[in-house]
């Protein structure tokens, strides 16, 4: 789920750790530091679509007008970003709530901000890189500050076919030192790793070239660990999706890792990269994105399906009278269109989509060891738990009541 992805570690010691500067460790400590505490202030961060005409120095004289008038609204603006190609500011701002932001905002200029969500100061610094002003920005009168918040989310996912579920077990030292590799990867082409678990890494990039990059050498460093350690049944997908970190949605970057989530749970292939993305990266390269290499590329219409696909799915795959017919009106086609686009998408039948879905449900049921396998199955729309155990047994390679030990390994 999003929201695990985006949950803070503990009192933010990772996030700590992951912070670049000072000033933002400051930041983080005070922010965890008080957050038990009453008196504790928010921090958000807005959007603004502006018009074409709005420049950065524009947007510059506009944050130094918030900045006068802040204090009587109890709020303290903490920096900005501004991307002059797509028309968006994203200003980050310390208050005690989205009221008091849009009521500064609407007196200083009366450019009141689309969306505002509230945010976690080491979580937009794991993203974007900074939660203060740059440094070639703090020391100009006017602070002009022309820094882009469009990033390249990729997700990152170790699946096994076959045997223990939990995953990539780091504490071998061949999966340690290839992790450690793929991290020096990604820290070398400017990526920024937002979050690291057991079966997966999230991470934020400026630059889509650099993301694509490093997606292929990330590719060719897991086929060759696999290879020297003779497992064949590690699978890893990695998603590229690109986008802006708010939108109407409650959490930062949500949609796009949500869709980039997606991509790495259904879609075929290793590499998976949105129609942006492709378009951004032939826009930037002489040489187009590479389709080789179990990479595919999505279009549009693609998005569009997989989302209307997982928005129904993830809505009634518990539902032990779900049928293939049922996902025709949400979806808008016909049986013959679903099945084929399904295929062309996913390499499964919408029965095998299902099924796999399902199985794949049960697992976190089971992981969270608070049910019996019976219950798992009914709660994960199989009505029978015998069905259920040769389906769990003929995907995982063993039985669902040995999860829970194989877990424990």
């Amino acid at each position: 789920m999003i929201e695990e992805l985006l949950r803070p570690v503990g009192d933010g010691s990772l996030l700590i750790a992951y912070s670049t500067n000072s000033a933002t460790k400051s930041l983080i400590i005070k922010y965890f530091s008080q957050a038990n505490k009453t008196d504790l202030m928010p921090i958000f961060m807005d959007r603004h679509d502006v018009s074409e005409v709005v420049t950065a120095e524009n947007v510059a004289r506009i944050h130094q007008e918030d900045l006068k008038i802040q204090d009587e609204y109890g709020c303290r603006g903490l920096t900005y970003w501004f991307d002059g190609k797509r028309k968006t500011a994203f200003c980050l701002i310390e208050a005690p709530d989205k009221e008091s932001i849009q009521h500064m905002h609407n007196k200083a200029h009366g450019d009141v901000p689309n969306y505002v969500i509230e945010v976690e100061p080491g979580i937009v610094e794991s993203f974007l890189g900074r939660i203060e002003d740059p440094e070639k920005a703090q020391n100009t009168e006017l602070n002009i500050i022309d820094d882009t918040a469009f990033r390249t989310i990729m997700v990152i996912t170790f699946t096994r076919l076959k045997g223990r579920q939990r995953d990539f077990d780091k504490s071998k030292p061949g999966n340690e030192s290839c992790i450690n590799d793929i991290a020096g990867v990604i820290e070398g082409e400017g990526g920024n790793i937002v979050k690291q678990a057991e079966d997966g890494l999230l991470v934020s990039f400026k630059s889509v070239s650099r993301a694509v990059r490093t997606a292929f050498q990330i590719q060719k460093k897991l086929k060759l660990a696999a290879r020297s350690a003779g497992d064949d049944g590690m699978l890893f997908k990695i998603a590229l999706a690109a986008g802006a970190p708010v939108t109407e949605k409650k959490l930062i970057f949500e949609d796009t890792i949500r869709l980039a989530n997606r991509m790495c749970r259904i879609v075929k292939g290793e590499i998976i990269v949105t129609a942006e993305v492709e378009e951004l990266y032939n826009n930037e390269n002489r040489e187009r994105l590479s389709k080789g290499e179990n990479a595919y590329s999505l279009t549009k219409a693609d998005e569009d399906f997989l989302n209307a696909l997982m928005d129904y799915t993830e809505l009634h795959w518990n539902d032990s009278n779900l049928k293939v017919d049922d996902f025709t009106r949400p979806i808008a086609c016909s049986k013959s269109q679903l099945y084929r686009k399904m295929i062309s998408l996913t390499g499964k039948s919408p029965n095998a989509f299902i099924n796999d879905y399902r199985l794949d449900e049960a697992v976190q049921l089971l992981n969270e060891n608070t049910n019996n396998v019976s219950e798992i199955a009914f709660k994960s729309g199989f009505s029978s738990p015998s069905y259920f155990s040769k389906r769990f047994y003929r995907r995982f390679g063993h039985q669902p009541s040995d999860n829970r030990s194989r877990k424990a390994v």
